[in-house]
């Protein structure tokens, strides 16, 4: 390996460092970010050593998240975007605005600078959009109204990080002591804003008027390769032109994405820079924890512990507030505030423009970036706990209070559980004009049922006193439609066990617990899906080429033969070699069955060929011979 290039060796370490990482913290129930995180930490400077030039991985490492707004642009309509104007200018400018305030009185008063502190205050109000993009993503949030709003308030943050380092020159220039040289020329101003307005025009236009014609132009050489090679051209190219102006690559990658998101060639720009995204990503993630500085946490523990609590303490609590006049669900708030409240990636472009602008020294920028990183460290780890701790708490916090079934009830049918499988039963009686008891114990499905007009109780039918109040002992049908295997169980004993006059018809969620139900005397079982699958059946059936009689007579006769041989199977059914003897066995029965009446219906059809063509043959003479002797006749 002495001789090895540079590149090869790092590429052996990072990907050797994420294979072992980020499947242990998965394993571990940690998430992908912290396996990321933690072999950065690994092979960075202050583990192994392995890496030493963090902040060259850490630039094109932020590739990854421009590819991630790319992607994100693709998603969202220009007309869809137009409609989160309000969200993204509202909401967002809300958020930053207020953290920053709040940051900026805090740095105050304890004594820092007021340039320094305002810097400070704009760097933290910042939120990591490559990990809260990454976390909704996981847990399907976008399409939430907690996703909407964290995605719009992100966003805001992209398109502020441009005025944020613009402001710097101007605090620079101050704290030095005015010194004219140092702020830009009106002329110089007016000029850098026009380049700005000309180039997302350029992209505007471009993606409107030249992207598509160009795209289509590639896809029909049909290389798959070229047409890769140009997506990510298409992204490098408005990256480096917007960093050219000083903008955000990754606001000018989103910005691109809407232009095409309405385009035929949105899935397989998806398609194609997915995987890269994904990589790229997962390096950025391991060049965040290179650049954690263990040296300045070493050097004044204390300091950083109160700046990361600190910061997080109080974004925290502003965000959670916001969270709350938004009218977000309850349950939803503390993952929104959660993400919102680190920092951000863009909080390291700034604290380092503000040394190099004479802001702030380098050690307090050091100690930032340091707070920062941490802030992403710690974020999945408090995901974590506030799953397995908080959550499950609060899980039905904002559930409608219901009162157990009071009243006797005396219907023929009783129907417990009322989710997909019980509701179909209970429209189909109701349209009968049959009364029947339906009892759930879920608020939220109760009360959709109930809106629909459905006659619903509250109640947990694996409840003896319960089920008493709901009928049972008049009643003469008990449908068992309840998700849970083991309360479905224990409701059919129960059942069997105190009314013996009910007839049980119970749905089995799938073969071990048919087995389980036909184990307890139940006769009456119908597997969940076996009905809805053999339909599906038919109709690929009359697709392939069966007609629709051969199609039907098909399904059903493989329904009667798996019927039977699963009575055939239910003795052996504890016994898995026999069981699959006996499966195998009646599998082969059912070919030899179809293939011995495929070619009874073709030998059938070929007969009936023969004798039609025979009558044709035999009956065009007659047909003469009786035209020539009626004519006379005629």
């Amino acid at each position: 390996m002495e001789h090895a290039p540079a590149w090869l060796i790092n590429s052996l370490i990072y990907l050797s460092a994420a294979v072992i990482a980020v499947p242990l913290s998965k394993a571990l129930g940690l998430g992908t970010i912290i396996g990321y995180l933690a072999a950065g930490m690994a092979i960075g400077p202050w583990g192994l050593g392995l890496v030493t030039n963090v902040d060259d991985i850490l630039h094109f490492a932020e590739f990854g998240v421009v590819l991630m707004l790319f992607l994100v642009g693709l998603e969202l309509e220009p007309k869809r975007l137009w409609s989160l104007r309000r969200p993204i200018f509202g909401w967002g400018s809300a958020q930053v605005v207020a953290c920053t305030v709040l940051l900026f009185a805090a740095g105050l008063l304890l004594g820092t600078r007021w340039q320094v502190a305002l810097v400070a205050a704009l760097g933290l109000a910042l939120s990591s959009t490559a990990i809260a993009l990454q976390v909704m993503g996981e847990r399907n949030l976008l399409p939430t109204r907690s996703g909407q709003a964290g995605f719009s308030i992100l966003l805001f943050q992209d398109v502020a990080a441009i005025p944020i380092l613009a402001l710097l020159p101007l605090l620079g220039s101050g704290l030095a002591g005015g010194a004219s040289s140092a702020t830009p020329e009106p002329a110089q101003q007016a000029l850098q804003a026009l380049q700005i307005i000309a180039v997302v025009a350029g992209i505007i236009i471009g993606g409107r008027l030249l992207l598509r014609p160009l795209l289509r132009w590639i896809a029909a050489s049909h290389t798959p390769e070229i047409f890769t090679a140009a997506s990510l051209l298409l992204v490098v190219a408005i990256a480096a032109l917007m960093q050219l102006v000083g903008l955000s690559m990754a606001l000018g990658a989103f910005l691109a994405g809407v232009l095409l998101a309405d385009s035929e060639y949105r899935r397989e720009l998806e398609t194609d820079i997915e995987p890269f995204k994904g990589l790229l990503l997962g390096l950025f993630f391991i060049a965040v924890g290179m650049s954690i500085d263990f040296g300045v946490l070493i050097a004044s523990p204390v300091a950083m512990a109160l700046l990361v609590l600190g910061f997080l303490g109080l974004k925290l609590a502003l965000i959670y507030g916001l969270a709350r006049a938004m009218g977000l669900p309850f349950q939803e708030r503390p993952v929104f505030a959660l993400l919102l409240a680190q920092g951000g990636e863009f909080a390291f472009v700034v604290f380092q423009a503000a040394v190099g602008a004479q802001v702030m020294p380098s050690a307090t920028a050091s100690l930032l970036i340091g707070a920062v990183a941490l802030s992403m460290l710690l974020t999945p780890l408090l995901l974590v706990a506030i799953d397995k701790l908080l959550l499950p708490r609060w899980a039905h916090c904002d559930a409608p209070e219901m009162d157990e079934i009071a009243e006797p009830q005396a219907a023929p049918i009783i129907i417990a559980g009322f989710g997909r499988y019980g509701q179909i039963i209970g429209r189909l009686l109701l349209a009968h004009d049959i009364p029947a008891t339906v009892l759930d114990h879920d608020a939220e499905t109760i009360e959709v049922a109930r809106a629909f007009g459905y006659r619903v109780f509250y109640g947990d039918a694996t409840r003896l006193d319960l089920l008493r109040t709901a009928g049972a002992a008049q009643a003469k049908i008990l449908v068992v439609a309840v998700d849970d295997v083991d309360q479905c169980l224990k409701l059919v004993e129960l059942a069997q066990a105190h009314f013996p006059q009910l007839e049980l018809v119970v749905r089995a969620r799938d073969v071990t617990h048919w087995h389980q139900l036909r184990e307890r005397g139940v006769m009456r079982v119908t597997r969940e899906v076996f009905e809805s699958s053999l339909e599906s059946a038919r109709c690929v059936l009359e697709l392939a080429g069966h007609s629709p009689t051969q199609a039907a007579q098909a399904t059903q006769q493989f329904r009667l033969h798996n019927l039977a041989l699963f009575e055939q199977m239910h003795p052996h059914y504890k016994d898995r070699s026999k069981l699959i003897a006996v499966a195998t066995q009646g599998r082969q029965q059912l070919q030899a069955q179809m293939a011995q009446e495929r070619e009874a219906r073709m030998a059938q059809a070929s007969n009936q060929n023969h004798e039609t063509h025979n009558a044709n043959v035999q009956g065009e003479p007659q047909s003469q011979s009786q035209s020539q002797s009626q004519s006379p006749a005629a």
